[in-house]
């Protein structure tokens, strides 16, 4: 099978799966991009992104330039005469880079697009309580998530699975995916298709920290897939008031009940052995949590955490 000369541009560890699955296969990494490294913390200590790491322990040639227009930076890419770039969970490229290769550019994306569309499919398939989700490979254009399909495979959601573990999942099936697109390319088997014209495509757009609050007004059911949609990154929360204090309160995962209760939606019942919101038709028991200020915990180690519960409540909107 022939072997083509890819460059490979990505930062996470979703990205490094993608990585590490090209370099072990039969083709050739000439050259990888990442993020410029990044101080971080109260020491400001250096970090590197699980690309890069990746990349200098196999003696890959990396390349972190601030901005990916600059002139130094697109000749280097030039001279490496790469066949396919291919993005996972990178940036915005200018035309000028995604059009460098004689194959074009390929990007991972972890939906079936046209659906999910943006910088958080995962989260939003999960919020969302779809059964079904994917990866798809596809040619990027100026368009965001636009371009043209190559391959797509669809991965089943499991019952009560949070955003974490079908990240993980995805990131394991996208990695081979993104081989099994090279494997296509090379030996030209692969008849690229535009994507279908949808009406309304589904979204996935960026999360900013009020998109994550909690909705206690909502069903039971809705509640428990947005909780379970934003676990563990970048986690859902609500606000404790204590006493005088107001607190977040992270919440990863809990159970639901239907009940016709006809107490008011964000109600809050807590004692030594129970912890519960009423919502709009029925009550959430929240089972991992994370007080802020505190280390996250299952719910027995938060309760013993307390000695007085009468002047616990949900902070008001």
């Amino acid at each position: 099978m022939k072997s083509l000369k890819v460059v490979f541009l990505g930062t996470p560890e979703f990205a490094k799966t993608s990585l590490e699955a090209i370099h072990q296969s039969h083709h050739q990494v000439v050259g990888v991009v990442t993020v410029a490294d990044k101080a971080s913390g109260r020491g400001q200590k250096i970090n590197q992104s699980p690309v890069k790491i990746y990349a200098s322990e196999n003696n890959l040639p990396v390349f972190q330039p601030e901005k990916l227009r600059n002139s130094e930076f697109l000749e280097e890419l030039r001279k490496l005469d790469a066949d396919v770039f291919v993005v996972v969970a990178f940036r915005m490229m200018p035309r000028v880079l995604f059009e460098m290769p004689k194959m074009g550019t390929f990007n991972l994306h972890a939906s079936l697009l046209p659906d999910y569309r943006g910088a958080a499919p995962i989260n939003y398939a999960v919020i969302n309580g779809e059964e079904i989700t994917g990866a798809t490979t596809f040619f990027i254009n100026e368009k965001i998530d636009e371009g043209n399909i190559l391959l797509q495979e669809e991965l089943p959601i499991l019952q009560d699975e949070n955003a974490g573990s079908l990240h993980d999942r995805l990131m394991e099936m996208g990695s081979k995916l993104v081989v099994k697109t090279l494997n296509g390319l090379a030996e030209n088997t692969i008849e690229e298709k535009p994507q279908p014209q949808v009406e309304h495509p589904k979204n996935a757009y960026k999360i900013f920290k009020e998109d994550t609050k909690i909705n206690w007004d909502a069903p039971s059911k809705t509640v428990h897939q947005f909780i379970l949609g934003m676990s563990p990154y970048p986690a859902a929360f609500t606000t404790l008031k204590i006493e005088d204090e107001e607190k977040g309160l992270k919440i990863f995962n809990g159970r639901f009940e239907l009940v016709d209760h006809g107490q008011y939606s964000s109600t809050l019942e807590i004692s030594k052995h129970e912890f519960k919101i009423y919502t709009e038709d029925g009550i959430y028991y929240p089972l991992e949590l994370q007080l802020e200020g505190k280390k996250r915990m299952m719910i027995k180690d938060f309760l013993n955490g307390f000695r007085n519960f009468e002047d616990i409540s949900l902070k008001d909107d």
